[in-house]
């Protein structure tokens, strides 16, 4: 078999490790967006042609999805320590949403996850449950800590996980907001907002 122009058992040796494709993609996207990311010159920056890229992934579907993956696995260990950390459960509340919450317009992970999304519609069941493992893991670690704080008397007595799903929604609205860089709002305003629907919300 050959993957563009070059035997396989050639590329599967020349190839650099799949970290480096991923990491190099992430880089592009914050450099110069997802309109920089192409195959072609992605394969240029990691010394492959774009049809070893095409048969390493398969296509650019599933290239960004691996590399949300990717990204997502890093912010997946900060949050986990953040959530960690001795103190009180609001404190950590509010470590949370600054994880969570996009550093400005065209925020490079932002970005990558709307597109991610945004393609998905002709998505099959296998990578709508990679997406789903992605979202499910915020959900989780946040109705944790709720729960945490609700058993210390920190937070009035809500359902965790109906909260958890108010919260993002929240949070996901104001962020894409932010991300697609519509004026007249921006993170510190959604850290703003937050933080009020949170005192009034949680406050015992």
């Amino acid at each position: 078999m050959v993957a563009g122009g070059v035997p396989v058992r050639a590329a599967r040796k020349n190839a650099p490790p799949r970290e480096d494709v991923l990491a190099a993609a992430m880089a592009t996207i914050a450099e110069r967006g997802l309109e920089g990311l192409t195959m072609a010159g992605l394969g240029r920056q990691v010394g492959m042609s774009s049809g070893h890229l095409l048969y390493y992934f398969g296509s650019k579907d599933e290239l960004l999805l691996q590399t949300l993956e990717w990204s997502e696995a890093a912010l997946g260990s900060e949050r986990r320590a953040l959530l960690a950390r001795r103190g009180p459960a609001r404190e950590r509340v509010r470590a949370y949403v600054d994880l969570y919450v996009p550093d400005g317009a065209r925020d490079p992970h932002w970005t990558l996850w709307l597109e991610v999304w945004n393609r998905s519609q002709n998505a099959g069941p296998q990578e709508r449950e990679r997406q789903a493992a992605i979202e499910g893991a915020w959900h989780r670690d946040l109705v944790a800590l709720l729960a945490e704080g609700i058993s210390r008397g920190e937070f009035r007595a809500v359902d965790p996980d109906r909260f958890a799903s108010r919260l993002r929604a929240l949070l996901d609205g104001f962020s894409i907001q932010v991300a697609v860089g519509l004026p007249g709002i921006g993170r510190e305003d959604i850290l703003g907002h937050v933080s009020e629907f949170l005192a009034e919300t949680l406050a015992d």
